[in-house]
């Protein structure tokens, strides 16, 4: 008879490693504001060899999305209120409250860098495609609840941007009034469509 194998831990030591980053990240950014960040910082706050993390996150760019996309797929789940008017409109308070927390000015700077890097580099990351799924789903449903929902497209261009703008140009995505009056426009646009 054979020993069986060995228990796998649930994670390991590669979750473990990420997770104390994520947490070195978001501790420094408590303390300083985002553009005094460095990868030694990280390193030194996290106990990871400043060589894991250019190896894993290839930028510090690279390592800061990743801290927002884990925050975005773990703290935002799709809604499902059974109705699109609903499902809509909780998104797009998700997304405010999203953008307003200390993780908006993060996800808006990493978006832009990686976006402007290197072709290879452009792309999206795996989460922030999956986020895209994942609306597609909730369009979906409503579809075949016999709604007429918009396109992703459609989404991103009359919900997500205008909050974006807001905190590019003006420092704030908005707030519940900007959320409501995006997601009537969104409504309205669609009934005539």
């Amino acid at each position: 008879m054979t020993d069986p194998a060995p228990a796998r831990r649930p994670g390991g030591r590669t979750a473990r490693v990420r997770a104390d980053v994520h947490r070195a990240v978001e501790e420094l950014l408590r303390e300083q504001p985002l553009a005094q960040l460095t990868i030694a910082q990280i390193a030194e706050r996290s106990g990871v060899h400043q060589g894991t993390l250019y190896r894993r996150w290839q930028s510090l760019d690279g390592l800061l999305l990743d801290v927002v996309t884990e925050h975005l797929v773990r703290h935002s789940p799709m809604p499902d209120t059974g109705t699109l008017a609903g499902d809509l409109e909780q998104y797009a308070r998700q997304t405010l409250d999203d953008l307003s927390g200390p993780q908006g000015k993060l996800l808006l700077r990493t978006l832009v860098a990686v976006r402007q890097g290197p072709e290879s580099e452009a792309e999206l990351p795996p989460a922030l495609l999956r986020r895209y799924d994942e609306l597609q789903a909730l369009l979906d449903r409503a579809a075949a609840r016999g709604e007429h929902p918009p396109t992703v497209q459609d989404v991103v261009d009359l919900i997500v941007a205008p909050m974006y703008t807001g905190l590019l140009l003006d420092g704030t995505p908005g707030d519940e009034d900007t959320a409501r009056r995006l997601v009537d426009r969104i409504h309205r646009l669609s009934q005539t469509s």
